[in-house]
């Protein structure tokens, strides 16, 4: 069984220990790294390359956002959870912009931590729930405009046929897996797709592609 490799980024040891410990009980979840300053794990995340990053915001030195920023730069596959006691809208936003796909507080339930890491490999993008109704309601006093199934501007044109689909399949809300099963391809084939279409687009994560792809905007 191939497991969800997982490295943490956090300079409190107890937090580090308390989260090492909820992956242990997990079969699935396979701790390999973890690193007390951004630095350090802007130099070794690309090469270990793990499948999801526990990223905390208040590091000493280069702060958690930028940690982000780097490593997507160059490892754009590596998925981040962002895991911080910050649930103001500057840092929720920043924080996506860089390239995180999840954002949870740290006074979330170790159970709810788990499925939120399982549900980041599978192509969702987990949220503690006022992180969530944040972005709800920042985007509804923004624009009241809502996907449709059209690719609406000229984004979609440097994409290849697949890479259509698979984006397609991502703006109806299916996960990775669930892609995968429809276009009768493997789970690491959509990934690599999904990579691919983050390059093309000069994106960090979903929410850019759709919002690129079929949002009435720039």
């Amino acid at each position: 069984m191939n497991t969800i490799k997982i490295a943490i980024v956090e300079d409190l040891e107890e937090v580090t220990e308390g989260l090492v410990a909820f992956i242990q009980q997990d079969a699935m979840l396979e701790h390999i790294a973890s690193y007390r300053t951004a630095e350090a794990a802007v130099f070794d995340l690309p090469i270990i390359n793990p499948d999801i990053v526990i990223m905390d915001i208040n590091l000493p030195g280069i702060n958690g956002i930028e940690c982000v920023r780097k490593v997507k730069a160059v490892a754009p596959l590596i998925q981040f959870m962002m895991f911080t006691v910050y649930e103001n809208n500057d840092d929720v936003f920043e924080a996506l912009k860089a390239g995180a796909s999840g954002y949870l507080l740290k006074k979330t339930a170790p159970l709810q931590i788990i499925e939120s890491i399982k549900d980041l490999h599978n192509g969702g993008s987990p949220m503690s729930a006022s992180i969530a109704h944040k972005l709800v309601q920042f985007f509804m006093q923004q624009n009241s405009q809502t996907y449709n199934n059209q690719f609406q501007n000229k984004a979609a044109d440097i994409l290849s046929p697949r890479e259509k689909e698979v984006l397609t399949l991502v703006s109806k809300g299916l996960l990775y897996k669930e892609i995968a099963t429809q276009l009768n391809i493997s789970f690491h084939t959509v990934k690599q797709h999904i990579g691919k279409i983050y390059e093309k687009l000069h994106v960090q994560n979903k929410t850019e592609a759709l919002n690129k792809v079929y949002g009435n905007q720039h």
